[in-house]
């Protein structure tokens, strides 16, 4: 049992660290000719039209709910495999600045609408550069990228992510504030008795995360300094500041980015 519990714990490490779907290779060419775009961007599984159906019928292949541009692998894999992996991961948490004060200025509805589009638009850019939405709370995102499904440059594109979510909030008027960290966490599959099951992320690190992006003011981006550094990217112009962050030991270095 406890050797079924370290391989399928290396088989998570693997998938989210590594060239994961190696194995899926094999189906590449099939399943490319199958008609037709939207597809999943590993396996080329089409998601509409009778190239859905096909992959659905004979595969069970459909849209993942963590990115729809790509299959639902990895929910079949949890399922299969429970268990996870400590691995290094870059995440933003995204959240909505004054969402109290704007909710007493709407109607329920209008609220609920403002929410609506602050979650289409966060998850659409999210998923368009490779992330996985960890999950949608209230007036908050959070999603984490990995060098296995969003190649080498996945802490790049976590920041790149960050200021398209800021550029399309501040033109849709919905004032969000955000934090990025980079670090170790517990990714994998964790469930309850009657098999409900869940691909998350857990650990100090992504409690990091949560807590740079509480103090992260409307229109403001904050990027702990070893994530900017795994970026390549140069942080002396950046003001920088040392956040006290509730739960967390150390206080932690970041860098503010507004433009």
């Amino acid at each position: 049992m406890a050797e079924n519990k370290v391989d399928a714990d290396q088989m998570w490490h693997d998938w989210f660290m590594t060239d994961a779907f190696a194995v899926e290779k094999r189906l590449y060419r099939f399943l490319n000719i199958l008609p037709h775009d939207p597809r999943c961007k590993v396996c080329h599984a089409p998601f509409h039209g009778i190239g859905g159906m096909a992959v659905k019928a004979f595969y069970g292949r459909t849209q993942s709910r963590l990115n729809p541009h790509f299959c639902n692998m990895c929910e079949d894999f949890a399922k299969k495999f429970p268990g996870g992996s400590e691995v290094e991961m870059s995440m933003l948490f995204v959240d909505v600045r004054g969402s109290t004060a704007l909710s007493e200025q709407m109607t329920p509805m209008e609220f609920q609408k403002l929410i609506n589009r602050f979650y289409i638009g966060s998850t659409r850019i999210i998923g368009d550069d490779d992330g996985l939405v960890e999950k949608l709370a209230g007036d908050a995102v959070a999603a984490f990228w990995g060098a296995g499904f969003a190649g080498p440059e996945y802490v790049a594109k976590t920041i790149r992510v960050a200021y398209k979510i800021k550029n399309e909030m501040e033109k849709q008027k919905i004032p969000v504030g955000i934090g990025v960290h980079t670090g170790v966490a517990f990714f994998g599959a964790m469930g309850s008795a009657d098999g409900l099951v869940d691909i998350s992320a857990i650990g100090d690190e992504v409690n990091t995360a949560a807590r740079i992006a509480s103090k992260a003011a409307g229109g403001e981006i904050l990027i702990s300094e070893r994530t900017l550094e795994l970026a390549g990217i140069n942080k002396d112009d950046l003001e920088s500041r040392i956040l006290d962050l509730k739960g967390i030991s150390e206080k932690v270095l970041v860098r503010v980015m507004r433009s």
